[in-house]
């Protein structure tokens, strides 16, 4: 992969991504295409916009959000790992969270969370019945 203008950080951690999600940049298909929309003769005129197309899979990107082709290389395979990763572990991810989801509402809440919160309810009604009073 080649360098990319933004924090070594952010890019080491596409790395990481694609390497986890097996992406390799042999298994991609990358053009250039000029952009349209805002930036005016700047984007007119230079190939600034990115198309990515992961052969394995078939998923395409463009990506066209900055000016700069560089930035645009970099968000493209943050998007296309994006979306691969929410395709290899996106059914299952979102099965489990509906589930947590679920348990989560159905769980009664213990005596001393409850005390707690009726608490909290308490002090905030006075708190309103203050103002109201003050308002009169």
């Amino acid at each position: 992969m080649a360098d990319f203008p933004v924090r070594p950080e952010k890019e080491e951690a596409l790395r990481k991504k694609m390497a986890r999600l097996g992406i390799r940049e042999q298994d991609l298909i990358e053009k250039f295409i000029k952009s349209g929309g805002k930036g005016g003769q700047k984007v007119n005129k230079a190939s600034t916009c990115v198309y990515l197309k992961h052969l394995p899979t078939g998923i395409e990107v463009k990506c066209s959000l900055e000016r700069s082709q560089a930035i645009n290389r970099f968000l493209a395979r943050r998007i296309l790992a994006d979306r691969i990763e929410t395709r290899v572990l996106g059914e299952e991810s979102a099965e489990q969270q509906r589930a947590e989801k679920i348990r989560r509402q159905k769980r009664r809440r213990s005596r001393r969370a409850k005390l707690k919160m009726l608490e909290a309810k308490r002090r905030r009604s006075e708190k309103k019945k203050v103002r109201m009073l003050r308002w009169r």
